[in-house]
This record gives C-alpha cells, sequence and structure tokens, in this order.
C-alpha cells in the first residue's frame, strides 16, 4: 500500500454545513474503504488548509479517484500528495551513489 496525504479547504458550501461536516468525513472514510483503502488519521488544523488526513491506497489511480470524488460533491478542495516512508526516504537517498 501507498501512503497519501490529503491536505483539504472547505468551500463555501462545506463551511455553511460546516456541522455535517462530521458526517461527511464518515461518508469519506466509506468511500475510501470501498475502493480498497483506509485513512490513517485525520486532523483538524489551523492555516493555509481546514484539515489533513493520510491515508494509504493501493495505487494512485485509487487516490485520484479518491480525490476527484471528494471534489465533485462540493464541500472541499484538496491538494493530494504521494508519502514515501523513512524507510523509502533512506533507499531512495542511498541510491543517488
Amino acid at each position: 500500500m501507498t501512503t497519501y496525504v490529503i491536505l483539504a479547504k472547505y468551500t463555501d458550501a462545506g463551511a455553511r454545513a460546516i456541522k455535517d461536516s462530521p458526517a461527511r468525513l464518515d461518508t469519506a472514510k466509506r468511500l475510501l474503504k470501498e475502493m480498497g483503502g483506509e485513512f490513517q488519521s485525520f486532523y483538524l488544523t489551523l492555516g493555509d488548509y481546514d484539515f489533513i488526513a493520510m491515508y494509504d491506497a493501493s495505487d494512485d489511480a485509487i487516490a485520484a479517484r479518491f480525490a476527484l470524488q471528494l471534489g465533485s460533491l462540493g464541500n472541499v478542495r484538496t491538494t493530494t500528495l504521494k508519502a514515501f516512508s523513512e524507510h523509502s526516504y533512506r533507499d531512495i537517498i542511498a541510491s543517488l551513489g
């Protein structure tokens, strides 16, 4: 499984319906699970993004599908990052020669 980080900002519609946000998170978790992925963590944040989450998925196509489906609901806009574990990081750096 590959780890992804999703950075999200509420849209105007998402902010207006903020009280529904926990239910939308539950729906997102279910959606990702149906795709074969799984949330690892979720954080409400202060600053440039309203929340961040880390999740695992088997490939980039699932991560892209998940981000597109979240965006299509109209409550958040997202940026997705592919994350590498410390072990992978060390392997990548070691391969530089």
